[in-house]
């Protein structure tokens, strides 16, 4: 669900699917499935590529550097546990994915919020605060998501752990002010190849739908009279971004 509140008014809820992986079981996972394979193309795919890269190769080593560069000790790391869509027919779009930490007692470390933009840069989000069963964190954006709004505005972000149930929520605000409410909610199933070939005919073409909507609901925005920003407008605060955009400097951080 996405509900715009401020400077109008625009809201919509649709129905989809992610994968919940463990990182340590992606190969396990691509031989057991038929649907399902790692690095390879397939009905559904995992590539360590389409998330963000420091200097290894595989996605639980490179968000682990993320964590440690945000000063976690990653030590007591022992699980990944990343929530994400896969490719669908080799195509990938992931606005936003999660990764979840465990030490070896199964017990929350830290989560990340891996967001992508439209011109396919990354920014990670480290949360290390808890709230009960939660993770919260407000945050400078400082990320070029949507060109209906400035890049000084705050991320919120609520991450229940995943259970059988689902609940995370990510708020964009403007001082105090909630001017974005989105969340995800759902429930857990097991993943097999029976599920993932009833997703293909309740939720087709999954990650070629997002970034149609995505396009979609702006088109409406444009057309209700809201300013645009430019891409290229205050680089210097588009900051901590992987895979730089031209437009912004091009150094890495």
């Amino acid at each position: 669900m996405h509900h715009r509140l401020s400077p109008k008014v625009h809201r919509f809820s649709y129905r989809l699917f992610y994968l919940w992986l463990d990182l340590d079981e992606l190969d396990t996972l691509s031989e057991r499935l038929t649907l399902f394979k790692r690095n390879r193309r397939s009905l559904f795919s995992f590539f360590d590529a389409d998330h963000i890269l420091k200097s290894a190769a595989d996605t639980k080593s490179n968000v682990l550097q993320v964590i440690q560069e945000a000063g976690v000790d990653t030590s007591a790391i022992h699980k990944v546990r990343l929530l994400t869509f896969p490719r669908v027919l080799g195509y990938i779009f992931n606005p936003v994915c999660f990764y979840y930490c465990f030490d070896a007692d199964e017990q929350p470390v830290c989560a990340v919020a891996e967001v992508t933009n439209t011109f396919h840069e990354q920014k990670p989000y480290v949360l290390t605060a808890q709230e009960g069963d939660r993770f919260r964190l407000i945050t400078p954006k400082h990320f070029y998501v949507s060109p209906f709004f400035n890049l000084e505005l705050n991320f919120d972000f609520k991450l229940r752990l995943p259970q059988d149930n689902l609940e995370i929520h990510v708020d964009d605000r403007h001082g105090d002010e909630r001017v974005i409410l989105t969340s995800l909610i759902g429930k857990r199933r097991e993943l097999t190849d029976g599920a993932l070939l009833l997703c293909t005919f309740k939720y087709p073409l999954l990650t070629l739908r997002v970034i149609f909507l995505i396009h979609w609901h702006a088109l409406r925005l444009w057309m209700k009279g809201l300013r645009v920003y430019r891409k290229a407008d205050k680089p210097e605060l588009q900051i901590g971004v992987y895979r730089p955009h031209r437009s912004i400097s091009p150094v890495k951080p």
